[in-house]
């Protein structure tokens, strides 16, 4: 018998290469989220797992929110990602960027953090350089 495991993720394209922001219990959740950050899209994962609780199956759907045929091409946000650990968060201006970055490495040696500009309907694009150490 299989038992079908659904979770949500906010996303911000149907490409390939996008940004994934989850897991979430319900679509409420990710829907929330997903308007937040300024993404579009939400993706649906659905497993199918057998007794074992091993997947035997995947299917992914995207739901196309209200709004995302409208694009601006100056709406954006700031992206920070240690590059070490996988730790993230997001920025409205640049200067919180920076702040969150010099918390992150001072409490964590050696960790070194990227920024990322999300622009609406082109995804994340890093911005090389951003600091100079």
């Amino acid at each position: 018998m299989l038992y079908k495991e659904i979770f949500w993720m906010a996303c911000d394209s149907t490409e390939t290469l996008r940004a994934e922001y989850g897991p979430f219990h319900t679509r409420g959740e990710a829907e929330a989220e997903a308007h937040r950050l300024g993404f579009h899209y939400l993706l649906r994962y659905e497993h199918l797992l057998d007794e074992h609780e091993e997947i035997q199956e995947v299917r992914c759907i995207f739901v196309e929110l209200p709004g995302a045929g409208v694009e601006s091409d100056t709406s954006f946000s700031l992206h920070t990602r240690c590059a070490t650990c996988g730790e993230a968060a997001t920025h409205e201006k640049t200067w919180q960027a920076e702040v969150w970055a010099d918390i992150h490495e001072f409490e964590h040696s050696r960790h070194r953090v990227r920024l990322f500009e999300h622009a609406r309907g082109k995804g994340l694009k890093e911005i090389a350089g951003w600091r100079a150490h």
